[in-house]
């Protein structure tokens, strides 16, 4: 390297001491340091990031003491809000017991308690818990997971996977496989080792006369098709359970879980439910699979498992598959893992998540909740500039009504964060998609609230969006 290019460390670190406390200077120097997740760099200095002091419940608070709602639960993790007494003084009783230790040869309490709870929900039929760190992973391990098992057990031929059009899995390349959001996945397509695309079954694609559950059995005939077509080729098609949160929202009848359950016994195929997002009680149901009625083969959970605090996630899999790998033989093992296996302080984050869950009748009151967040936003189902409101459980969304020109998805949904934003909520647009999917502890008030600043910032967007307007946020 040439001497002139080689960072001066006595510099650094001076600069660095002098920046530190310096609250004002925060966004600036994490845009000179930070390499922010799902972001061009070059457009985020347009857009001045907001810098973090703390939270409140389902408050976010900046630097300079501005509050905002954290409508989105940062990025979907956030249950029962920030600096949760209840989870706090959990993690504070871990620390002085165990940190971390490796799961290979050993165990705690808190993984295998996580393990036992997590099975019971399930009625004791996802009897296994194998644990990692991020949903990518969860999804990784559930992939191999059914391959592995279909060759332990003979049948090597079982080595495709097959995934809903516009699905959301992951970003690691075993998970981008199986997405299919071209945003995320083209860039590294020549990578990929490709998944069949079957049709989603979002209820948005009602033709006329159409039923949502006429889409869901419309969808699932194509994957029927598909399956007879790979017969003894498949090893497991992944679903996102009632919402494909990463494509808009799609939401879809509960009906097209029990056509893939069933279509999965006919042609002998696993079934993998991705709960990353859904579960939790996202859907008004612990796990979303549980408003079919159905159970999968292997389940993935991640997000919200650890009420939003620390990185945890886990694949629930039935015995038959756990049975699959009970060897002698070291490599019929699932020979998978990573440093952070079944940390006892992700874990017992997730005990007490689980605890305010079964407490507090949490899923009760999300229905009164929901209803009123329902009723509040209604009228966007009679405003002409708005389509497809639709909610389930604790997911609300709406999609806008946009001129048909290229770049008009991606400049609504900037404007629409700005003016959120503005009036202290945090909203971030999928495209022309608005989403609530706020924490657990919303009041009355905080509700009613909510919905009248989304209101009035969609409908300054839409006059902005309508006048032509450039959007320069």
């Amino acid at each position: 390297m040439d001497a002139s290019l080689r960072p001066n460390v006595a510099n650094a670190a001076a600069t660095q001491a002098g920046n530190r406390g310096n609250p004002g200077d925060l966004a600036a120097r994490s845009l000179r340091q930070v390499w922010h997740p799902c972001t061009q760099m070059k457009q985020q200095a347009k857009l001045p990031l907001v810098a973090l002091s703390h939270g409140e419940g389902p408050w976010l608070v900046d630097t300079d003491g501005e509050r905002y709602l954290d409508a989105i639960s940062s990025w979907w993790v956030n249950l029962f809000g920030h600096a949760n007494p209840r989870i706090n003084a959990a993690l504070v009783d871990q620390l002085g017991r165990l940190e971390h230790a490796m799961l290979a040869g050993f165990t705690h309490e808190p993984v295998v308690s996580l393990a036992e709870r997590l099975s019971a929900l399930t009625g004791g039929v996802l009897g296994h818990a194998f644990f990692a760190s991020d949903g990518a992973s969860a999804v990784e391990i559930a992939l191999k997971m059914s391959f592995h098992a279909w060759r332990n057990r003979g049948h090597e031929n079982k080595r495709e996977f097959v995934c809903v059009r516009n699905g959301y899995h992951g970003e690691t390349l075993g998970a981008l496989a199986v997405t299919d959001v071209a945003l995320f996945r083209d860039a590294y397509d020549p990578l990929l080792r490709h998944a069949h695309v079957v049709a989603s079954p979002d209820a948005r694609l009602a033709r006329d006369g159409e039923r949502p559950i006429d889409v869901a059995r419309r969808a699932a005939a194509e994957l029927d098709t598909l399956l007879s077509e790979r017969e003894g080729r498949i090893a497991a098609v992944i679903v996102e359970p009632l919402v494909q949160c990463a494509a808009g929202m799609a939401m879809h009848d509960p009906e097209y879980l029990r056509l893939v359950r069933a279509l999965c016994d006919k042609h002998d195929a696993h079934m993998i439910a991705d709960e990353i997002a859904v579960g939790c009680g996202r859907t008004g149901t612990f796990f979303a699979s549980e408003q079919a009625g159905i159970w999968p083969d292997l389940l993935t959970l991640s997000k919200g498992i650890s009420g939003g605090y620390l990185p945890l996630s886990l694949v629930l899999s039935r015995d038959a598959i756990y049975d699959a790998f009970y060897d002698d033989d070291t490599a019929r093992g699932f020979l998978h893992s990573h440093s952070y296996t079944g940390n006892p302080l992700a874990c017992r984050a997730a005990l007490a998540t689980l605890d305010i869950f079964a407490d507090d009748d949490v899923l009760a009151a999300n229905a009164v909740r929901a209803a009123r967040l329902t009723q509040a936003l209604a009228p966007l189902a009679d405003d002409p500039r708005a389509k497809h409101f639709r909610h389930r459980g604790m997911i609300l969304a709406f999609d806008a009504v946009l001129p048909e020109a290229q770049g008009a998805a991606g400049a609504f949904a900037k404007r629409f964060y700005t003016e959120a934003r503005a009036r202290g909520v945090l909203l971030r647009p999928i495209g022309a998609t608005v989403y609530l999917m706020p924490p657990y502890v919303l009041d009355d008030g905080t509700v009613d609230w909510l919905a009248t600043q989304t209101l009035a910032a969609f409908d300054v967007t839409m006059q902005h969006i309508g006048s032509g307007a450039e959007v320069t946020a």
